[in-house]
């Protein structure tokens, strides 16, 4: 099937999905030392899910999942890894709701399998695969997170009701207590738990 005539008007990414094992130390390093604003928290049982603002409309977001232990690995960038296991997904950013329902159809027509929109409160989305089996998402912002003054205690943004200690700094004090510092690997370092190895001191 050809492209349809309607223009999709992406926006850019929506977020990055990784996934981290200690979410509290990604807060301090991403936060804190990079400097990308926690803008958003999410959490179910399952998992904890923390937005961090990269661009106006733009984030990376880290997944930290609830008793359930994941190898984890370093290597130096542009060194393949058959086990690299860090991302979760991608998610596109669309401007609303009616081009969110757009690309949901556009899937469906070019025989696509893809999710009715999901509200998760501050975004919603739609989730479906490319054809090596990525994760991607397509999203819009309800209640744009991004390019505005971060308020740690609105409960409809940071909506972790458990959240990890500097979340809870910054929302008590508007700054963090501490942050971490990390270190490069210089060559691929299999399962960083089993080995004992952290790579923030």
């Amino acid at each position: 099937m050809a492209a349809t005539p309607e223009t999709v008007h992406w926006r850019g990414v929506h977020h990055l999905a990784l996934i981290t094992s200690d979410m509290d130390a990604t807060v301090r390093f991403w936060h804190g030392v990079l400097d990308a604003r926690l803008v958003a928290t999410l959490a179910v049982p399952a998992f904890k899910h923390y937005f961090f603002e990269i661009g106006a409309g733009s984030t990376i977001a880290f997944f930290e999942y609830t008793d359930q232990e994941l190898d984890s690995f370093a290597k130096p960038a542009g060194v393949p890894y058959a086990k690299a296991a860090q991302f979760d997904h991608l998610s596109l950013h669309l401007p609303d709701e009616d081009a969110l329902v757009r690309m949901r159809d556009r899937l469906k027509a070019h025989g696509c399998e893809v999710t009715d929109v999901i509200d998760h409160g501050f975004l919603r989305s739609i989730y479906f695969s490319d054809p090596n089996g990525i994760a991607l998402e397509a999203s819009w912002w309800t209640l744009d997170a991004t390019g505005r003054p971060a308020d740690h205690t609105d409960e409809r943004l940071f909506a972790d009701p458990d959240p990890v200690p500097a979340v809870r700094e910054l929302r008590d004090t508007g700054r963090l207590a501490h942050t971490v510092s990390t270190r490069l690997v210089d060559g691929v370092i299999e399962d960083l738990r089993r080995e004992g190895i952290t790579l923030d001191r």
